[in-house]
């Protein structure tokens, strides 16, 4: 039960707790920090709790021998030339942090290297993102678990049986986690959602579990957190058309702030069962919608009423309910009643 929430930043995150929403700028910034800086202004105005970069020191973590995941830019020869634009020095990643702080957004960032650690620790970070590439690093994990902060993993590229080993070394060490099903794939179709496995890893490693997600799609996090993601992280980028890796996989400002207003009242809603064997809130709408039943035609005393004498009207309570009608049908009329005149009980022999 131990791991059944993590705490962040004095933010418990976890089972009846609420949805704790990710922004992730990633590679959005294109190396530009006045890019950056804009980002960590519109995305504080969308409501999420946090924002999530991506440290890479392309000397550290890279080589020139790297292969491009997908040869998308025009100005990098190799993949070790795009880390090198996309990195920020040490100093540069403290002002990032401290606007973070100014404008409220837990700043989270994943690091690539044990030198990305050591930086974060400099700066201050409250926990670590573990990407879906690192879950077998254990040369970082074990960095990382020495600074006993709560991490949040990526399950995107690991089968159960390796994640079964991470989540061992990590309980090894009393790391505190939680765990993001993911599925590596920009965008990801609604075939590789992968949303069954939400309940799977809870059941599993009861852990906080949420969701990381690529689709470029408001529902896909709403639907997650219906079935009961505790965190949620989602691509952000100004316009989907913008250059980079993860801009058609990315949802704009207007899509994420929609989206945290949706996933807050989704939440809201399953923090608040309603209890269909009680309605009495529903006395007085049901005096106003329910009906009481009525003569259709003038009909003469000692009548025997049928169904095709019947009609009911609104409001309940000036006739006979509308749910009793069989128990009058084939009874006789103690006076004349005129079309339209409730039906009560007194009316009948």
């Amino acid at each position: 039960m131990k791991n059944l929430f993590i705490e962040v930043a004095g933010r418990k995150i976890g089972p009846g707790f609420p949805t704790y929403i990710i922004a992730e700028i990633g590679q959005a910034h294109e190396g530009s920090l006045g890019i950056l800086h804009s980002y960590i202004d519109a995305i504080a105005q969308t409501g999420v709790d946090a924002i999530k970069f991506q440290m890479h020191i392309a000397e550290a973590e890279s080589s020139e021998h790297e292969p491009f995941r997908v040869k998308f830019s025009l100005e990098d020869k190799t993949r070790f030339d795009y880390w090198k634009r996309m990195g920020f020095s040490l100093e540069q990643w403290k002002e990032i942090k401290k606007h973070c702080d100014e404008v409220k957004l837990d700043f989270i960032c994943s690091p690539f290297s044990n030198l990305a650690v050591d930086w974060l620790e400099e700066i201050g970070v409250k926990q670590y993102k573990i990407g879906s590439g690192e879950v077998n690093n254990f040369l970082i994990l074990e960095k990382i678990a020495k600074t006993q902060k709560p991490v949040i993993l990526s399950s995107g590229m690991s089968s159960y049986e390796e994640l079964d080993r991470t989540i061992v070394f990590l309980k090894e060490r009393n790391v505190n986690f939680s765990i993001l099903q993911c599925t590596t794939a920009y965008p990801t179709k609604p075939e590789q959602y992968g949303l069954n496995v939400i309940k799977e890893l809870k059941d599993r490693y009861n852990v906080a579990v949420g969701f990381s997600d690529h689709s470029a799609k408001v529902e896909t996090c709403i639907a997650a957190t219906a079935l009961g993601a505790n965190i949620l992280e989602f691509h952000v980028v100004f316009d989907r058309q913008i250059f980079g890796p993860d801009s058609k996989s990315s949802l704009t400002i207007l899509e994420a702030k929609a989206l945290v207003t949706s996933v807050r009242n989704i939440a809201n809603a399953l923090e608040n069962k309603i209890d269909k064997n009680n309605n009495e809130r529903f006395s007085s709408l049901k005096q106003i919608f329910e009906k009481s039943l009525a003569v259709n035609k003038d009909l003469p005393k000692n009548h025997i009423l049928t169904f095709n004498d019947l009609e009911s009207k609104k409001p309940k309570g000036f006739g006979i309910d509308a749910s009793r009608f069989q128990e009058i049908i084939g009874k006789s009329l103690n006076k004349d009643l005129k079309q339209w005149d409730f039906l009560n009980d007194i009316d009948l022999l």
